[in-house]
């Protein structure tokens, strides 16, 4: 099943020293290095634990190496996470639960979960945004509208690589729109200094 971020414009869609004295927990950093330069995520596991173990899963398990921008849409956001160059979806794990509500805003530069209307869908795709987008924000668990997008980090640098992405052509691919005509890809998804990340907790069934 194809994901993607719903909306209506798609019909359905660090921390340094201070001092010797003072000592401040590092957030983990994780390195996409892609085929228009490289990005650092800056992760809040302290405000999104779940989808930050789920995120760092797959990145330590090397599932993002070699998958492509897949949906670019210029003023809005850039998605990846799910395809090969060929357009074949790769698949990931369970999904997990949402944790939009966690505070953190869709504002611009931030990363966040892709998912299907169902809230709590999201798997392995995600999306950087290029502007704010207040509407992809929590408002309520009424519906999935309305549950908002998990945003979980923060590009910390290569910002103008996520600009340069944000604009180049796109097209009609496989049948799926906004796909970059150019082929954008991540050679390499990696952190630092950290174990392997746990299995993320499923998503909550009724």
């Amino acid at each position: 099943m194809k994901q993607f971020v719903a909306a209506a414009v798609l019909t359905a869609l660090v921390a340094g020293a201070a001092g010797a004295q003072t000592t401040k927990k590092e957030l983990p950093v994780v390195v996409l290095e892609t085929t228009k330069g490289n990005i650092e995520i800056e992760l809040y596991p302290d405000k999104a634990p779940i989808t930050v173990q789920n995120f760092l899963y797959y990145v330590d398990n090397k599932f993002y190496d070699g998958l492509i921008f897949h949906r670019v849409i210029t003023d809005f956001m850039i998605q990846t996470g799910g395809f090969t160059p060929e357009m074949t979806q790769k698949q990931g794990k369970p999904a997990i639960e949402n944790e939009a509500d966690n505070g953190l805003g869709n504002d611009k530069y931030t990363i966040a979960m892709a998912r299907t209307s169902d809230p709590n869908s999201a798997t392995s795709q995600f999306f950087i945004n290029t502007k704010d987008n207040a509407f992809l924000n929590f408002k309520s668990k009424a519906s999935g509208q309305t549950w908002g997008y998990a945003v979980y980090g923060k590009v910390s640098a290569g910002q103008s690589v996520v600009d340069a992405i944000g604009k180049v052509k796109t097209g009609v691919k496989n049948g799926m729109n906004d796909v970059p005509v150019e082929v954008v890809k991540i050679n390499k998804a990696y952190r630092k200094g950290a174990a392997p990340a746990k299995d993320a907790a499923p998503a909550k069934t009724e």
